[in-house]
């Protein structure tokens, strides 16, 4: 199928005006401000978008596609996720990993997900391991997972400062993290320790140890749920000046709460004048995101959701932020330090993964791989065990 998509507002995510877009397959094969001659005999589908923003397919580094929980017993453990929890909220790639739960959940049945996802038209890819040390793998050591295995491109996520956690030592994490740089580099992946950070007061400090102590590159270290607190938050700001690529989660967060939203931390990232390439938002999607009392009891839960990622942005932009300065750490910011070349962007050769916007920045259409998920705000196509009108 080649298509032709009129009139559509290119951001990059840098602003590229209004251009027409050519889709041939899976790829962008062409984008400029004059309409191709296009012989009838490649019979191209046309469709007009007056002006309409697209956007590159938002990219969610950080998804419990399997389903995550189970911290509040078997009947807490959260239902994997279908192609169309992601394609719904604007997500074209996602990133597939373990949380506390990483006994009666594995590897290898992420791996299967994870696969099943990329069969139904989707780009997706996994971590090996998960909260504990030693980690979960599937070939029986980390640098055998990334370099034998095709979707797996890190290690994760890896908990720290978390009483959920194995309270693992610095010499442990600096074995686990030289293992997924080494491998990273042989295979030409991601090659990234993704670290989940709790609660605990000990926050950023064993990150900033491995950084002073070790000779590894900082690029390898990327924390995630760093506005869970605003003391946090900060040192993660310190740590993102270091060279690490920090991760927002965009979970709600209630008036007066010691945190920030991932809107408002995104905007106090760049304000901040830190790297603005060094910060990503993840939903955390299919997670489990629970209170707990000072006795490690869960008093409550709710369930990340994939939307909260474009419910992000929405907020961004309802608040005035520029989309050009805001995007990236949706899209390209996460292809860098994933490594994934035909993501996060817009242009000839970058997969045709777009999303367009609607005049009150809301979702109209989805295209993953080249093809039409969402058309006109309708789910037009789903996974196995989805009702579509595909």
């Amino acid at each position: 199928m080649i298509r032709l998509l009129r009139n559509v507002d290119i951001f990059a995510p840098e602003p590229l005006g209004v251009n027409h877009l050519l889709v041939a397959g899976e790829r962008i094969v062409w984008l400029g401000p004059q309409l191709p001659d296009l012989p009838g005999a490649l019979g191209v589908e046309t469709l007009d978008f007056g002006g309409r923003r697209a956007i590159p397919g938002l990219i969610d580094g950080h998804v419990h596609v399997t389903g995550g929980g189970g911290e509040s017993g078997p009947g807490s453990r959260v239902p994997p996720l279908a192609v169309g929890d992601l394609t719904g909220g604007g997500i074209t790639t996602v990133v597939g990993l373990l949380g506390t739960d990483d006994t009666t959940r594995d590897t290898a049945s992420l791996l299967a997900t994870t696969r099943g996802l990329v069969s139904e038209g989707i780009s997706a890819y996994c971590l090996t391991g998960g909260y504990h040390l030693p980690l979960v793998t599937l070939t029986g050591d980390v640098r055998g997972d990334i370099v034998h295995i095709d979707r797996i491109i890190g290690v994760g996520e890896v908990a720290i400062s978390d009483h959920r956690s194995s309270q693992p030592s610095l010499r442990e994490l600096l074995r686990v993290a030289a293992d997924a740089h080494v491998a990273g580099m042989m295979a030409g992946k991601a090659g990234i320790l993704h670290l989940h950070l709790g609660d605990g007061p000990r926050g950023l400090d064993m990150v900033e140890e491995a950084l002073a102590k070790s000779d590894l590159p900082a690029r390898v270290f990327n924390p995630t749920h760093v506005n869970r607190k605003r003391a946090l938050f900060e040192q993660a700001i310190g740590l993102a000046h270091d060279g690490c690529t920090i991760d927002l989660t965009a979970f709600p967060v209630a008036d007066g709460e010691d945190a920030w939203s991932a809107a408002a931390g995104l905007v106090r990232y760049l304000d901040s004048e830190a790297p603005p390439e060094r910060v990503t938002v993840s939903s955390d999607g299919g997670g489990c995101l629970p209170e707990f009392d000072d006795q490690g009891r869960v008093v409550r839960m709710d369930i990340g959701r994939p939307h909260a990622l474009v419910g992000t942005l929405k907020i961004l932009l309802d608040s005035g932020q520029p989309l050009e300065r805001v995007l990236p750490a949706f899209t390209s910011n996460v292809a860098r330090i994933l490594r994934l070349p035909g993501k996060g962007r817009l242009g000839p050769g970058r997969d045709a993964d777009l999303v367009i916007l609607d005049e009150h920045d809301t979702i109209s259409d989805v295209m993953a791989r080249g093809r039409w998920y969402v058309r006109d705000t309708q789910p037009v196509a789903a996974g196995a065990y989805e009702r579509s009108g595909d």
